[in-house]
């Protein structure tokens, strides 16, 4: 079993997030796509966030109907900040290695990589699909890795990626850009604009319904 592992705030999800996870799933043939929504994100103060009860309720809506799609909410039920490898050692540890994870993220929060907790662990626990899009300069390996790290990962022409010494790999693949951002929708949505096809349907009645993003 493969399944990827797409994180983030998600306030709220996109057209954007759900298009990329589905290429994805097609690219490495995946099995299934789990939105896994920060509780509490250690590089965004709590006050910058909607509740998680509602972007979980969001996510639920955007990804009902297709079975390749699930939801975990995972890093509410624990303590504190929500580490992204606590939470790939969850799935490993619950599922005891009977699935093969493809930690799914952009390419400009792979660029911060040292940034994260334990990230050197992290990149040895599992495949990383870093997203990439066109225009975008692909750095490869050392343009985010120092160079002992990068060191340990050779390329590998028959798959395309840069395989570890856990045989995990880290894949720079391109995907369709969608020019849209949680940030806009929540700045039209305060300011009453249309968020039509920014978000699906359901997600964009769900925020109107719930007067989310507007200042009261």
């Amino acid at each position: 079993m493969k399944w990827g592992l797409l994180g983030g705030t998600f306030d709220p999800i996109h057209m954007g997030h759900l298009r990329c996870a589905e290429e994805i799933r097609e690219i490495f043939d995946l099995n299934r796509i789990i939105f896994i929504p920060a509780s509490r994100s250690p590089h965004k103060l709590d006050a910058e966030i909607t509740s998680f009860y509602h972007r979980a309720q969001m996510v639920r809506l955007a990804i009902e109907g297709n079975p390749s799609f699930s939801f975990s909410d995972v890093e509410d039920q624990r303590a504190g900040k929500s580490y992204s490898i606590e939470t790939v050692q969850y799935f490993l540890d619950k599922y005891l290695k009977s699935i093969e994870i493809y930690f799914i993220l952009g390419q400009d929060a792979f660029q911060a990589i040292q940034t994260w907790k334990e990230w050197q662990k992290l990149l040895l626990l599992c495949n990383f699909a870093v997203l990439t899009r066109p225009g975008y300069e692909n750095m490869g390996l050392s343009g985010a890795l120092p160079e002992e790290s990068a060191a340990q990962f050779v390329y590998d022409e028959a798959v395309g990626g840069y395989r570890g010494p856990t045989g995990q790999h880290i894949f720079f693949r391109q995907v369709t850009f969608l020019d849209i951002s949680s940030s806009d929708i929540r700045e039209r949505a305060r300011q009453g604009k249309s968020i039509n096809y920014l978000a699906p349907e359901a997600v964009r009645h769900y925020i109107q319904k719930n007067n989310l993003y507007r200042i009261e």
